[in-house]
């Protein structure tokens, strides 16, 4: 048998290398389609937990930040809505739970989270500890940092729910250069001079997004910051938002006189930017609901961009509604 010379012996170690690549991606490749897709209503968390530890001091510790009060509610609602499962019945389709918390005795200490470990888009938030006070330890020190990524999680389903169709309508690109992902549910119902007003109907009541343009100089003062804020929005709604006809009175939106806003230092589409939640009112009239502010820094055209979205559904809970107008907002982009 005659021998293999040099050359030869390279071209079949090339293709055996380049076979073995391909493998390696393709089984990559197969990984990587195996999981299925998460599943899960907006802001709910699946909390995988045996029933003692969740009716005990580690259960209250886990509601006691993942079920505290969303801000700038008209009512107590909590941030996410916990649906507690033991660890025997997180099985089946149940694990593809978009945001999960797993919390367990174990023989090691340990706080993180995991991606899309059993579907995708998924985090996995695990705390384990060997006694009781070290689970609780880590859901004190880290629960701030999860809250966060599962919030961003679900901003980030939320908005790709509504990109499978969108409003077409111009108006904000026409009237500020602007434009937002805004559902196809919403229409405009209002474009006049310096403020577009676009709305929905939703359970008892109404969702609603509000746009309008102010001067780059406005809020230079912190120390009256958030008045200087108020007086924007209620001359706002003096001038766009009237309220219902009550004879020998004027109505309009405002701020609550009784509830003073918060207000966050935050960052919009990469410009700096102030978040205020609050409760409006209508003067002289029983009208009430939670509103959402965005204050973004347009340096290049000289002005601050107001985005604001706030509801009216008397009787209802308002979380989720709240949040896909932040959802809303977050998507907007300077032309």
């Amino acid at each position: 048998m005659p021998l293999l010379n040099q050359s030869t012996i390279m071209i079949r170690f090339r293709a055996l290398l380049l076979l073995l690549i391909l493998s390696f991606l393709s089984c990559k490749d197969s990984n990587q389609k195996y999981l299925p897709g998460s599943i899960g209503a907006i802001n709910s968390v699946t909390v995988v937990i045996e029933n003692d530890l969740w009716k005990g001091t580690v259960g209250d510790k886990i509601r006691e930040h993942f079920a505290s009060p969303a801000i700038g509610l008209t009512w107590d609602e909590p941030i996410f809505t916990l649906n507690q499962v033991p660890k025997k019945a997180f099985t089946g389709a149940i694990r593809n739970t978009r945001s999960v918390i797993y919390v367990e005795l174990d023989s090691v200490n340990e706080a993180g989270i995991k991606s899309d470990f059993y579907a995708t888009p998924q985090r996995v938030a695990v705390l384990k500890g060997t006694t009781e006070q070290e689970i609780i330890e880590n859901i004190s020190e880290k629960a701030k940092g999860i809250i966060e990524v599962f919030q961003e999680l679900e901003l980030s389903e939320s908005q790709t729910r509504f990109l499978k169709s969108l409003n077409k309508e111009k108006a904000l690109t026409e009237k500020f250069n602007v434009k937002l992902n805004v559902p196809s549910i919403y229409k405009v119902g209002m474009q006049v001079d310096n403020f577009v007003w676009i709305d929905r109907q939703i359970p008892k009541g109404h969702a609603n997004i509000i746009a309008y343009t102010m001067p780059g100089n406005s809020f230079s003062n912190d120390s009256t910051l958030v008045n200087d804020i108020i007086r924007m929005r209620d001359s706002i709604g003096a001038k766009y938002i009237p309220g219902d006809d009550v004879p020998g009175k004027v109505t309009h939106m405002r701020t609550e006189p009784a509830f003073a806003p918060s207000v966050f230092e935050t960052e919009i589409a990469g410009r700096k930017a102030f978040e205020v939640r609050g409760i409006w009112d209508v003067k002289n009239d029983f009208m009430a609901g939670p509103f959402l502010t965005y204050i973004i820094d347009d340096e290049v055209n000289g002005r601050k961009m107001v985005l604001e979205g706030f509801t009216y559904a008397p009787a209802t809970n308002k979380r989720d509604d709240m949040f896909q107008l932040e959802a809303i907002l977050k998507t907007v982009r300077f032309l």
